[in-house]
């Protein structure tokens, strides 16, 4: 039978020691190392022991071999083996109202949320779920910020918070001399308070104010039911600027960067050794989700490698090797693509984005429908209420790993009915796409950052597909289906449309490759005239 593996670390201690006893010359005959094996609980060891601390081993030391003592002994050495292994003091993390994740469809950007607790009192904040960010930041001694009164959104029923650091007793300005501060060098004095500028992807979209550090309010989904609730000092950006996007209903009480960088929240609770290196994200149809830190998925899930951007992991990138429709593999698809769950839509280089498109054309079953201004090329009249089967998309990646978007594809609605549906794939410049968050749906998103891998398995988001199941403590309000914007829901009191978002930080010093990223980004700008105009002359398609 097998040494256990306490056993066998133990005999390499105990060679390690003996060779140190004997000057560093280990005793050989021919060509055999000789060894003693002792028992970690054997009277040899108690006697060494006891000469190495200078006293006698104590009570803890189990006086009779196979008595209940020298078993609890041994299982407390292996509960301590565990714990250096795992390396992290819990094992899930999620916000403290709840792990749950949702979208408000086109009052919020179509992107997904989840609430947060920051500060002491603990104030609450809406924040968007962004993978291709760093920053978190809130709302905070507004100079430019958006609306915070629920009327002014119709899918609200309580008002959204702005940040006050000089109300929070665990608040603290980041002086300028503080390394994470990255606008330091621009600072007159090391010690003033560290400013900070975030431009996102979509033109014109800004977040700025200064950085401050307080607690972030979090639950432990471990079993450490001696203390399910954490208290986490994180880096906020006090917001006291938006622009663009963020004043007209995309992330407008804030959003959290969950990217490579050392400032985002997932980078800041690994250090702390509060967690795994890893979260994970998930999105159901009924647009609904979870969100969990040291999340490092099942055994079951298939995963592929992040790529490095000039040299450096900046952000999650991953490699697709093909693309198929259905059955249908297509040639010359592959290409390098975002992982952006804050980007609402899904964009492929323009090569792929026509091979794609057009395959999945000649796949479907429906009478086409075009129409000049429409952001949409591949759209479809439908005249049921029920989707007509559509071909799955699916992405390869290295290792036959695949990737299996089920429904491509989004619904149009006139006067609350079905009239069509859109192939929900738009063209980007440029040779590296994003994966948004429509194609996220139905799986749990891994980004493990120990192992610099992307992982990914069907999920209802129910449960953690490997028999744990989901702490869900929701908040107070539910969670409403949203399809895109209809004319019934731009004349809806307190209403107002909002063009799909990209949240995505844009990078401050663009080589070619980035600048490249960028532009695909920058694609979706399109989107905003042509979007609201979509809503003009959707009753075209019935």
């Amino acid at each position: 039978m097998a040494a256990p593996a306490a056993h066998r670390s133990l005999i390499i201690l105990l060679v390690a020691w003996m060779v140190v006893e004997n000057g560093g010359a280990v005793t050989a005959t021919t060509s055999f190392l000789s060894s003693k094996l002792i028992h970690r609980f054997s009277e040899e060891m108690k006697a060494r022991r006891g000469q190495r601390n200078g006293s006698a081993a104590g009570s803890s030391w189990p006086e009779r071999r196979r008595s209940v003592e020298y078993y609890q002994a041994l299982l407390s050495a292996d509960f301590r083996r565990q714990s250096m292994k795992l390396g992290a003091r819990y094992q899930l993390l999620f916000p403290s109202q709840g792990s749950k994740a949702m979208s408000f469809g086109n009052d919020f950007g179509w992107l997904h949320y989840t609430w947060i607790d920051i500060g002491t009192p603990n104030v609450s904040f809406l924040v968007a779920l962004d993978s291709g960010s760093d920053l978190l930041w809130v709302p905070c001694d507004c100079v430019q910020c958006a609306p915070l009164s629920a009327s002014y959104y119709s899918t609200l029923d309580r008002d959204l918070n702005e940040y006050n650091p000089s109300r929070s007793s665990t608040s603290k300005h980041l002086s300028c001399s503080h390394r994470l501060c990255e606008l330091g060098p621009n600072c007159k004095s090391p010690k003033q308070p560290c400013p900070y500028t975030v431009d996102y992807y979509t033109e014109n979209t800004s977040s700025s104010g200064m950085l401050v550090e307080d607690t972030l309010h979090l639950a432990s989904g471990g079993g450490n039911a001696s203390n399910p609730f954490v208290q986490a000092p994180v880096v906020i950006g006090c917001g006291m600027k938006q622009s663009g996007g963020y004043l007209d209903g995309v992330a407008p009480d804030g959003l959290i960067g969950l990217g490579f960088g050392e400032i985002s929240v997932p980078s800041i609770l690994a250090k702390a050794g509060l967690v795994r290196n890893s979260f994970s994200m998930c999105f159901t149809e009924d647009d609904s989700g979870r969100i969990f830190f040291g999340d490092l998925g099942p055994a079951t899930q298939q995963s592929t490698s992040f790529l490095p951007l000039d040299g450096t992991y900046k952000t999650y990138i991953a490699g697709v090797e093909a693309c198929c429709i259905g059955n249908s593999c297509i040639k010359q698809t592959s290409f390098r693509a975002l992982i952006d769950s804050g980007t609402s839509f899904t964009f492929l280089p323009d090569e792929a984005y026509e091979k794609i498109a057009k395959e999945f054309d000649r796949h479907v079953n429906a009478t086409r429908s075009s129409y000049e201004g429409s952001p949409w090329k591949y759209c479809y009249k439908s005249s049921s209420q029920e989707l007509p089967k559509v071909p799955s998309v699916i992405l390869m990646f290295p290792l036959n790993n695949s990737f299996v978007v089920d429904n491509p594809v989004f619904m149009v609605y006139a006067n609350q009915e079905v009239v069509g549906f859109c192939l929900a794939i738009q063209p980007a410049d440029g040779d590296i796409g994003i994966i948004g968050q429509n194609f996220m749906t139905g799986y749990r998103m891994v980004f493990d950052r120990e192992n610099l891998k992307l992982a990914w398995s069907p999920s209802n988001c129910q449960d953690l597909s490997d028999g744990k199941i989901m702490p869900l403590n929701s908040p107070p309000h539910g969670t409403p289906s949203n399809p895109l914007p209809t004319n019934e829901q731009q004349s809806t009191p307190g209403g107002h449309a909002v063009a799909p978002a990209v949240a995505g930080r844009a990078p401050s010093k663009p080589s070619a490759a980035s600048s490249q990223l960028i532009r695909a980004s920058f694609s979706l700008l399109r989107l905003v005239p042509q979007l609201l105009l979509l809503l003009n002359i959707i009753p075209s398609l019935t």
